[in-house]
């Protein structure tokens, strides 16, 4: 099942120039100095279902840790550390130097999987320590790949997702620990703006990898829509006034994005489902406020895609040689399926000439449920 609905409220004035190449040099500067740090696939597909080219950034191969949140989460934990040792951008030698002071710092975060992992790896990385808390329903896999991307002492809780982000807020401000929480609400703006720009170096990197040629559409798959705020301001800040026409992919069950377009008030509103999903890394109930901002302006729909959508596009990646996860493939899914309607290439604007963009933002995090929707027998 998907459905489709307009941004009524699209319009006003956003600045972006902080995603611009000049702004974000700093960030690539330091992702490229990390020794693990390379350039991630970008795949093309050409007249995929009777459009020019379907683009496709694949992240499942980041860091080695099968998702892109580690951008996000090592430039965020780069900027509070610089900013505890007194530091003006340091370098990585630089921050080393430090590691006494280092070994003292704790990090905290809740998540779904991939960004917590990005946490902890990156927390590890600096020496420091860190916890991870995880909603109910998440599958010991997944906390079992962030204690062992890192440092993180890793907990999955019984609460929903927006309860346990308040939850680790609490402990952050009792022990003095520093937050570093994906999505962002009245006070706490900072650390998630950071965050958002560490995706930044994604979106330049795809945008290389494309001779910077323009696509038509842009297909984000959105849980608190920290990554697809970020990759539209930088395309948004690339392509000034002839930014790609973008869409918003959220599972059925979570779908806060589509709430908010749906109800069109210009507030954000949180998701109204059961939260049922085997999309982990989407399952987040409210948008982000900061996403929302750039999201608000620049993507012209959201969509809602139904579980088997997303698990028909893993098979049809996994043909094209691509491990995608449950949310990882979310974007390409919407493109997958719609393509197939004649209704929804019309409700999409997508035509022979279309040029779409999409972000494999996780490979096989969970590896059980991937070979359960390819009929692997294990």
């Amino acid at each position: 099942m998907i459905k489709i609905v307009l941004n009524k409220n699209r319009g006003g004035e956003v600045d972006t120039s902080a995603y611009s190449f000049a702004a974000t040099e700093n960030i690539r500067n330091l992702h490229r100095s990390l020794d693990v740090y390379k350039v991630t696939p970008l795949v093309e597909l050409k007249n995929f279902k009777g459009v020019r080219s379907i683009f496709i950034k694949d992240e499942s191969q980041r860091f080695g840790l099968k998702a892109f949140k580690g951008l996000g989460g090592v430039w965020a934990i780069y900027t509070v550390i610089s900013r505890e040792l007194g530091l003006n951008n340091p370098t990585l030698e630089e921050i080393f130097q430090h590691r006494d002071a280092l070994s003292k710092m704790t990090f905290i975060t809740t998540t779904d999987g991939n960004h917590g992992k990005g946490v902890s790896w990156a927390a590890g990385l600096f020496g420091c320590k860190s916890y991870v808390y995880m909603p109910k329903g998440t599958v010991e896999v997944r906390a079992q790949a962030v204690r062992d991307a890192g440092s993180a002492t890793v907990e999955i809780t019984d609460m929903l997702y927006d309860d346990c982000v308040k939850f680790t807020a609490q402990l952050a401000r009792k022990n003095h620990w520093h937050l570093i929480q994906d999505t962002s609400w009245d006070g706490y703006e900072e650390i998630p703006a950071q965050i958002m720009l560490g995706y930044s170096t994604l979106a330049y990197e795809a945008l290389e990898q494309m001779n910077y040629q323009r696509p038509t559409h842009i297909f984000l798959q959105a849980g608190v829509g920290s990554m697809a705020g970020a990759i539209a301001a930088v395309f948004a800040e690339v392509f000034k006034d002839n930014s790609p026409r973008i869409t918003i992919v959220e599972p059925t069950e979570v779908a806060c994005f589509y709430e908010t377009m749906r109800i069109s008030d210009g507030k954000i509103h949180s998701a109204t489902g059961n939260s049922q999903t085997m999309m982990a890394g989407l399952n987040c109930a409210t948008p982000c406020e900061l996403a929302w901002k750039i999201l608000r302006r620049y993507a012209t729909d959201t969509a809602i895609i139904s579980d088997d959508i997303a698990a028909d596009a893993m098979r049809t990646l996994a043909k094209e040689k691509i491990i995608s996860g449950e949310s990882g493939c979310a974007g390409f899914a919407l493109a997958n399926a719609a393509l197939d309607s004649p209704e929804l290439r019309r409700a999409l604007d997508l035509d022979a000439d279309s040029i779409i963009f999409v972000i494999n933002t996780e490979g096989d995090t969970d590896p059980d449920n991937y070979k359960r929707q390819l009929g692997i027998r294990k």
